[in-house]
């Protein structure tokens, strides 16, 4: 299967999760964890357990397209491992499917990190973090998850019977979905905090449309520059001194400078 069929074929898949995870009045269809009882209980509107719930309710679904689809659904051997998903057809073509998700106000998600730009993304022959090399994958395609948090705050103390479902409210509503190759989404800086993750555009069109700063410039470019991007302290350790570049426009002057020491060459 070509990398361009898995992706309309995908595409239409997710088109229609948006109705599996919400009410008629548009309130995800969580209200909470259950015991043995039948006791309810409510879930904070946590990014880190909203979006595993979220997972765990789209991968039986993901796993019927695949067998629908002559393809088998694999998923990571250990929890650290990328992609989160690995399709693979019948001739042993694999395709990289990752989740990630993050709740948004009017047009601008809270923020989106797009893996890692070290080891594996670097080392694409290597096994690191993988059950398959990077390059092993004809694609790699980001399935992303917004919503919106709700303004009514749940309260954690409660505990509620099965039989007052209808009373809880969401913790999340309104979700948006899309599905894009993961360099038409990236920014040209890292995402927060001090790890070493690529950034996503914020913008919820842009992401839908998959009009990142590197679509027009294509993935080569892309890659070349994640592989060369150095933090301060990466540079620092690499004896290289200070990072080479730290944007787009930076690393165009980077690419001139080199230009013209070939050129003397």
């Amino acid at each position: 299967m070509k990398k361009e069929d898995f992706y309309s074929l995908l595409s239409a898949e997710i088109s229609h999760y948006k109705d599996y995870l919400e009410t008629d009045s548009q309130e995800w269809i969580v209200k909470g964890f259950i015991d043995v009882d039948k006791n309810v209980y409510t879930i904070s509107n946590d990014t880190k357990v909203v979006s595993k719930i979220i997972e765990l309710l789209l991968i039986p679904k993901l796993d019927l397209f695949a067998k629908n689809n002559g393809l088998v659904l694999e998923l990571p051997t250990k929890q650290n491992y990328y992609p989160d998903l690995t399709f693979k057809d019948s001739e042993g073509n694999l395709f990289a499917v990752d989740f990630k998700s993050s709740y948004y106000e009017g047009n601008v998600v809270n923020g989106l990190t797009l893996g890692s730009y070290w080891g594996y993304f670097r080392e694409r022959d290597k096994k690191k973090n993988m059950d398959y090399t990077y390059d092993s994958y004809c694609c790699h395609l980001v399935l992303g998850m917004l919503y919106m948090q709700s303004v009514i705050a749940s309260d954690e103390r409660k505990l509620y019977s099965i039989d007052e479902l209808s009373i809880i409210h969401s913790v999340i509503e309104n979700f948006v979905f899309f599905l894009q190759p993961t360099w038409k989404i990236a920014t040209d800086s890292p995402g927060s905090g001090n790890t070493r993750n690529i950034g996503g555009i914020t913008n919820i069109v842009d992401l839908q449309q998959g009009n990142g700063p590197f679509a027009e410039l294509g993935e080569d470019v892309f890659d070349d520059y994640w592989k060369g991007y150095f933090c301060v302290s990466d540079a620092r350790n690499a004896g290289i001194g200070k990072p080479r570049y730290h944007n787009l426009e930076t690393y165009k002057k980077y690419l001139k400078k080199q230009s013209k020491i070939l050129n003397k060459l």
